[in-house]
């Protein structure tokens, strides 16, 4: 029988012919057309156990992502060159829209006209403000925050406390998908030209579970999912029937499996770069059973599946004793830079790794994923799309804020406090300033304190870029010092570099209120429980380290130490694998996904402060 290549070095010519003949006389679709069939032959020519229809489809859906993007680009930057009208026209809609609304005639938006009035009939808000007419609406009320029905009630990941019901709109995903996705991957095409390609994807997401309101809305969250992504599932390596698995654990492993059946990947994705970071730690654990199944193109009988899906996967899995064999040296020789090593061709790290997901990204940096780009593409809340990342070769994550997706205020730093908070605009903010933001959404939210705060770092024409600070539910204050998470991480990273052979695996902290008399000595301070690598011990000297690179830190921090209003730091060791499980106990306790799940750098639950205590070991 004539080999895949043969026949295709006999159909190719025929297409370029024919390609040489319609250009004058085709019309613009069936050029195209041709032209994207032309790709899918020569790329079938690189890539086996890839159909001519799965590499079409995905050729076609590139080219039209990239089509829309360029257009979105191109107006965001004319946006940017007049942010007050476009802020302000994006206000007006948003009020216009829910004017019938109860909230609407409560604040009477059919008479706003402007911003200023806006501000002056509307007060600044919280989720306190909410949740009664957020009830009523998963009741089943109509119009009553909004003049549509909510698609779902999105969970927040209650990364700064208890998880908080939000609503979710087709306009939310709307704009995120035209404002975001299509801008990002704009910029990352333009940023790294290899990525535009038919190679495939190993994106790491899982299917959430879902309940249903009183009204029969689905309650949960409301980041990328299997279900939300159906329309691009062909261009990730991990088949369908794999999203009907619910068990976070079984899922990974199968994620990894079709992951490492495909020596061409081109790309890594998920929502966060810890999910990244543990599937990592998860291949390093269980490198051999997945070989085996490569090997032998089974799957592996531990895993708990439905029949039908152990069916449908294993139709799916072919012996692999070659790719089996490659795979098995290159983890016998360890496992830094393995990414490169088993992926040749890996181009990207998309993710997000700004915020707490920032130690993520520099472990996989160091480690496994090291000479492999990373870009992280944009700034988002359950509230919906903030910001979007246009120069993905910079160090530094910065956030270009979306002009027509949320209209955005500002509380300056100094004012967090305050009862009656001055707010800002756009174009009133200053380089160098930190800021609260406030925004007012597609989805019923008005003048709202999400709880971030940024840094103004530039402006890209008027329109301000930022950098993600801190949460403020996620501040350590015993004695109103307010040390925020980017200050502490800061001062834990310079602590860890004068723990010889230590790496800094994940972290988080207790103010010592929360345990009463277990925590130790009579004055308030922080316990800080650390996992690492390298060390299975630390001196008492070792420890200081991180309280004198804090009070290096923070002035106020110091002030408060030298006058004993707040003891030494006191630094626990935990075993290996204890931030995975207090993942797994978190989301036990809450209702968010792995999709969006955070973990808390300041704990403020008695329970996880306790399951951090058990851990210890030093």
């Amino acid at each position: 029988m004539m080999q895949t290549h043969q026949r295709l070095w006999i159909i190719l010519p025929c297409f370029i012919a024919l390609l040489a003949v319609t250009n004058t006389c085709a019309p613009a679709g069936s050029l195209l057309l041709l032209c994207l069939c032309c790709m899918a032959l020569l790329w079938k020519l690189k890539i086996k156990n890839r159909s001519i229809s799965s590499l079409l489809a995905q050729c076609v859906a590139v080219k039209v992502v990239g089509r829309l993007g360029s257009r979105q680009r191109k107006r965001l930057e004319s946006d940017t060159r007049d942010i007050h009208r476009v802020q302000e026209e994006t206000l007006l809609q948003r009020l216009k829209k829910h004017s019938d609304t109860v909230y609407g005639k409560l604040y009477q938006f059919r008479s706003i006209k402007d911003t200023e009035t806006f501000q002056q009939h509307h007060p600044v808000t919280d989720y306190n403000h909410y949740e009664k007419f957020v009830e009523r609406v998963a009741k089943g009320e109509q119009n009553v925050l909004i003049s549509e029905k909510p698609l779902i009630l999105a969970m927040t990941s209650g990364t700064s406390g208890s998880s908080r019901m939000l609503l979710s709109t087709k306009d939310t995903n709307t704009e995120f998908f035209l404002q975001g996705v299509t801008i990002c991957l704009d910029a990352m095409r333009q940023a790294f030209p290899a990525t535009d390609c038919l190679q495939k994807t190993l994106k790491l997401f899982y299917s959430p579970i879902f309940r249903q309101s009183e009204a029969g809305v689905p309650i949960g969250p409301n980041s990328s999912t299997p279900a939300s992504s159906k329309h691009m599932l062909h261009l990730y390596t991990t088949p369908a029937p794999v999203y009907q698995v619910l068990n976070e654990s079984d899922t990974l492993y199968l994620h990894l499996l079709f992951g490492l059946k495909d020596r061409n990947l081109g790309m890594l994705e998920s929502n966060f770069c810890s999910t990244v970071f543990y599937a990592f730690k998860a291949l390093q654990e269980r490198w051999k059973d997945l070989v085996v199944d490569v090997e032998v193109g089974t799957i592996n009988s531990g895993l708990s599946l439905k029949a039908d899906v152990r069916r449908a996967l294993e139709k799916l899995m072919k012996p692999d004793p070659d790719r089996a064999a490659e795979l098995t040296a290159q983890f016998e020789e360890g496992f830094e830079r393995i990414a490169l090593r088993i992926w040749p061709q890996l181009h990207l790290v998309l993710t997000v790794d700004s915020g707490s997901n920032q130690i993520y990204g520099e472990m996989l940096r160091r480690h496994y994923c090291k000479d492999i780009p990373f870009y992280s593409p944009f700034y988002a809340a359950t509230e919906g799309l903030i910001g979007v990342n246009l120069w993905p070769q910079q160090e530094s994550r910065q956030y270009l804020l979306c002009p027509r997706s949320m209209f955005c205020e500002f509380i300056p730093e100094e004012d967090l406090d305050s009862e009656w908070p001055k707010t800002l605009l756009m174009e009133q903010l200053q380089e160098g300033h930190n800021y609260e933001l406030l925004v007012t959404n597609a989805s019923g939210l008005f003048r709202y304190r999400i709880g971030d705060v940024v840094k103004v770092v530039g402006f890209h024409n008027q329109c301000p870029k930022v950098e993600f600070q801190y949460r403020r539910g996620q501040m350590l204050s015993v004695r109103g010092e307010k040390v925020s998470e980017s200050l502490f991480l800061g001062a834990l990273k310079k602590a860890v570099t004068q723990w010889p052979g230590a790496r800094l695996i994940d972290y988080s902290c207790v103010e010592s209120g929360i345990l009463g008399s277990e925590s130790g000595i009579a004055q308030p301070h922080y316990l800080v429980f650390v996992e690492l690598n390298g060390v299975r011990n630390l001196s008492e000297e070792q420890r200081y380290k991180l309280d004198h690179c804090l009070q290096e830190d923070s002035d106020i921090y110091r002030s408060f130490r030298m006058k004993g209003s707040i003891g030494p730091m006191r630094v626990q060791l935990v075993r290996e694998g204890t931030f995975q499980d207090l993942k797994d106990r978190m989301m036990a306790f809450s209702s968010a996904s792995s999709n969006n799940f955070k973990i808390q750098r300041v704990i403020r639950s008695r329970e996880m402060a306790d399951f951090l205590l058990q851990r210890a070991f030093s």
